[in-house]
C-alpha cells in the first residue's frame, strides 16, 4: 500500500467511525488488532468504539493532521464534544470539552493492525477547572 492508498483508506476508516458503520469496520481493521500494546481483536476494538459513542453521543472524529509513510499513518484528531458522565476518569458530566488525540497506526495486509493513542487529558482537566 502506498501513501496515497493509505491516506484514502484512513479517511474511509474515519468516515466509518463517524457513521458508526460497525458492519464495515472489518474492512479497515484487522482481526488481530492491538491497541496501545494490547491485542484486543476486531470484536474488542468495535466494543471500545461503541462504548465511546455511548459515553459521548456527539462524538465526531475530525482529522487535523495526516501523515502517511507506508505502512504507518500518524494523525492528529480534533474533538469538540460532550461526554455524558465520567470520561478518562474525569467527571465531565455533560460539559462540552475540546481536546486532541495523537494516534499512530501500523497497517498489516491493508488493514489497521496496531494502534497507539495518546489523548490530551490535560486539556480536558484545564477546561473542567475553568482554565
Amino acid at each position: 500500500m502506498n501513501e496515497r492508498d493509505l491516506a484514502e483508506t484512513y479517511r474511509g476508516y474515519i468516515a466509518c467511525l463517524n457513521g458508526q458503520d460497525w458492519a464495515a469496520l472489518g474492512e479497515y481493521v484487522g482481526d488481530d488488532v492491538a491497541y496501545n500494546g494490547e491485542r484486543i481483536g476486531l470484536d474488542g476494538y468495535r466494543a471500545m468504539l461503541e462504548r465511546d459513542f455511548r459515553e459521548i453521543p456527539d462524538l465526531h472524529f475530525e482529522i487535523v493532521t495526516l501523515v502517511c509513510q507506508a505502512p504507518h499513518v500518524a494523525s492528529r484528531l480534533h474533538f469538540d464534544c460532550t461526554p455524558v458522565g465520567v470520561f478518562l476518569g474525569l467527571p465531565v458530566n455533560g460539559k462540552r470539552v475540546v481536546f486532541s488525540e495523537n494516534v499512530f497506526y501500523e497497517f498489516l495486509d491493508g488493514k489497521i493492525g496496531r494502534v497507539w493513542s495518546i489523548i490530551d487529558k490535560a486539556a480536558i482537566e484545564r477546561q473542567l477547572q475553568g482554565g
